[in-house]
């Protein structure tokens, strides 16, 4: 099992602003789910642009979120090394083993994130149902923005801060999508 990597912990992040809607967002992901589909080949069953910068009008962190779905996490290596000659550093976290998160560039402020989960997997449904519901409901899209301006202005650039103080409101943001969906 991988050991945790170092960069999970990063208390400071630059990109842990909240901007206005990005019209370019949807191109910038386009173009990068293009990329990362041509390198991982038969690998990827799936790519989806997903999180805030997917749902027009939210205001977001200035990072693109992206999804990739696999037939299977492991071997790892097949979509690990591929993603790397993008520039993309793989995060492990042995609390996800069935979800693998990477960034990119190495370095932060990242301009994406790209998350792996199984092809049908509770995660792959909870990252689409909770976009969509986003761009079907604009007064929760409204709203789950606020909540992310004001966390950030109590603990600006504060990564782990940020997580922390959404973490209860997304995940009955989470539920409310799921039940929506069904």
């Amino acid at each position: 099992m991988p050991r945790r990597h170092p960069s999970l912990d990063d208390r400071l992040d630059p990109a842990v602003r909240i901007v206005d809607y990005d019209p370019a967002w949807p191109e910038m992901a386009a173009a990068e789910m293009a990329r990362v589909a041509a390198a991982l080949d038969e690998v990827a069953v799936r790519t989806e642009h997903v999180g805030s910068t997917a749902v027009p009008g939210m205001a977001a962190k200035p990072i693109v979120d992206l999804q990739v779905s696999v037939a299977g996490i492991e071997p790892s290596e097949r979509y690990a090394r591929p993603l790397a000659g993008l520039g993309y550093l793989f995060a492990p976290d042995p609390a996800s083993p069935d979800l693998h998160f990477f960034g990119k560039p190495a370095e932060r402020p990242r301009t994406f994130h790209l998350h792996v989960c199984v092809a049908g997997s509770a995660h792959e449904l909870r990252h689409l149902a909770l976009r969509d519901y986003l761009r079907a409901h604009p007064e929760e899209a409204r709203r789950y923005g606020e909540v992310k301006r004001e966390l950030v202005a109590r603990r600006p650039g504060d990564r782990l801060a940020y997580i922390a103080g959404k973490a209860d409101y997304v995940a009955a943001l989470e539920r409310r999508a799921l039940d929506w969906l069904n």
